[in-house]
């Protein structure tokens, strides 16, 4: 692999965190390259993996990573996973009397991991059957020179539908884990109703004694073994008590790896499963909570659902023009939310004109505000054999983005700042080739750089507002297990067709796609803190829900939280005009 980089460990914590950080990393894996004449690619892919060895010698490559759950939500997976096995060490038994042996039934596979267990023993695996049932996705799909032996699911084009069978995230990981990656806390069940993590308060005592101990030592090994470590990007539950562990967590890391970069995404699934009126009130006071610490805790905090809200009444869930995804499948929202990280996270982890993680915070965290929005077009709806101007100009009114994190924008071009990316352009055309002589079709038609291109129609919408830009022509790659939910106007490689496809004709598998993210600080963070505030004190919780301040939380340290959310929003307010709120409606929790 590469040379000296600017490490990133990574922290998941949770299980919907598990279920975006499982995709996230699927999508690294798959980019993956080991065959030393093939040029070095736009994203360096040290920074987030680790080169080990095995026992017998073999080469790994691991994520640099920590993923903490609870009990029971592993399924199958080991929890010291399957790259080191050490073998069983029966050198201790000495009973000689009889044994009674009780066995329990393994979790059954399903059919992608039936056949990650086949490629592991070296099978070969046949040909993809699909459901008639289903749409089919073509062989044109192009196949993938990874060597790695997930990776050689994708050379066979089979297509998996998972959506039934996915029941936690370690039904669909397609890559080894480091054994001290995963960190189980045993103290909580995944599944039932007893013994639950469901509040802040739990999280926040969580982090003493043994589990403390046992994310230093995990922590420690992966730091070590860093020459440059830049930071930390933690995904974190926002809705249970993980959002509490999380607080906990990025204040030791803060605490602990001064200068270093912490960058967290508060993550929350558009729904829950079994939800009540009671529990949708932790879920509100989890993410309140939740946003007051993390953010103070973290160099740069964005929260990321495609929920619409995280009050007790949300809007209906964000949807996307060539996206036929079900909401309510964490499958499937997660997949949509990886996809997104994946170009959001770009920045510190080019190969090229790279930044550090504190370079990134340091220019959208300005004045205090260490809360963002993410804003995505999954994917970006670019047209084959187009240029860059020809797909912005149908989008001349409208960004063709959507929030992402539950933020709208307020179109009226106040922002503080922001970090826009493009990605997956590759064979695409980033300025137009109008013929010499004829008057361009847009202003963007007559610029010659496609960083020209997208900063100038930024402008248009942002004026004179701070704009940083990363464009890396490299895609995603969508290999299995990635879920197909795209429309079936896209070609293999994401971009539009030409022709709609005639009714009944087999659905291209899509194996990359553009991505076009935002991540802002502006005065719409603001409106949004301010509508939790108000949301959290429309009743009193002593109350609404008397429970959740004997797990762990002194009322005094609620209302001071709540007092804090408040003095954030102010943060993000500007005088310098606009009307999308009233004054009055901005100031009624003075």
């Amino acid at each position: 692999m590469s040379g000296l980089c600017g490490e990133v460990i990574t922290l998941q914590l949770g299980h919907y965190s598990n279920f975006v950080g499982t995709h996230w990393w699927n999508l690294q894996d798959a980019s993956l390259s080991y065959d030393a004449d093939d040029p070095l690619g736009e994203i360096q892919s040290d920074v987030v993996f680790r080169e080990g060895q095995t026992a017998g010698g073999h080469v790994t490559y691991t994520p640099r990573l920590i993923a903490m759950d609870l009990k029971g939500s592993l399924r199958s997976l080991r929890q010291e996973g399957n790259l080191y096995d050490p073998g069983k060490d029966v050198s201790a038994v000495t009973w000689d009397g009889a044994l009674m042996m009780h066995k329990e039934s393994p979790p059954q596979k399903n059919s992608f991991l039936k056949d990650l267990d086949k490629l592991e023993n070296g099978d070969i695996l046949a040909k993809a059957e699909f459901s008639t049932s289903r749409p089919q996705c073509s062989a044109a799909a192009a196949a993938l020179s990874v060597d790695t032996v997930n990776s050689q699911l994708s050379r066979l084009q089979k297509g998996y539908r998972l959506e039934g069978s996915v029941k936690v995230w370690s039904d669909f990981l397609r890559i080894h884990l480091h054994p001290r990656t995963i960190s189980v806390i045993h103290q909580y069940n995944h599944d039932g109703d007893a013994h639950r993590l469901e509040a802040f308060g739990q999280g926040t005592t969580l982090l003493d004694g043994s589990v403390l101990e046992d994310l230093e030592d995990r922590l420690h090994f992966f730091v070590e073994e860093c020459d440059n470590l830049q930071g930390f990007q933690v995904f974190c539950d926002l809705a249970n008590g993980f959002s509490g562990l999380g607080s906990k967590v990025t204040e030791m890391l803060h605490d602990s790896y001064s200068g270093k970069g912490v960058l967290t995404w508060g993550l929350a699934p558009v729904n829950h499963p079994n939800s009540t009126t009671m529990k949708d009130i932790y879920h509100l006071l989890n993410c309140t909570l939740g946003t007051v610490h993390l953010s103070s805790n973290s160099s740069l905090f964005c929260p990321m659902t495609l929920r619409g809200g995280l009050g007790l009444r949300p809007t209906a869930p964000v949807s996307f023009p060539h996206l036929n995804y079900d909401p309510s499948l964490w499958y499937h929202s997660s997949a949509v939310l990886a996809l997104a990280l994946d170009a959001l996270t770009v920045p510190y982890r080019v190969r090229n004109n790279s930044v550090h993680m504190w370079q990134v915070s340091d220019t959208l965290a300005v004045s205090g505000r260490k809360v963002v929005s993410a804003y995505g077009a999954v994917p970006f709806p670019m047209m084959h054999g187009d240029s860059l101007p020809d797909a912005l100009s149908p989008f001349s009114s409208a960004l063709p983005w959507k929030p992402l994190s539950s933020c709208s924008e307020l179109g009226d071009g106040r922002c503080f700042g922001q970090w826009t990316t493009l990605r997956g352009f590759e064979g695409q055309r980033l300025v137009s080739s109008h013929a010499a002589g004829t008057p361009p079709p847009s202003p963007l038609h007559s610029l010659h750089r496609g960083e020209d291109v997208l900063g100038s129609y930024l402008s248009s919408f942002y004026h004179d507002s701070p704009l940083a830009l990363q464009l890396v022509s490299t895609p995603s790659k969508l290999t299995a297990p990635f879920p197909q939910m795209f429309d079936p106007t896209l070609d293999t490689n994401g971009f539009l067709q030409s022709r709609t496809p005639p009714a009944g004709s087999a659905v291209p598998c899509v194996s990359s796609a553009p991505v076009l993210t935002s991540l802002q600080s502006s005065p719409a963070q603001g409106f949004w803190l301010s509508d939790l505030h108000r949301a959290v004190s429309s009743f009193d919780i002593r109350r609404a829900a008397p429970s959740f301040l004997t797990q762990g939380l002194e009322e005094g340290d609620y209302h001071e939280a709540l007092e804090q959310l408040k003095l954030m929003s102010h943060l993000y307010r500007d005088d310098s005009g606009g009307t999308a709120r009233s004054s009055s409606e901005d100031d009624d929790d003075d």
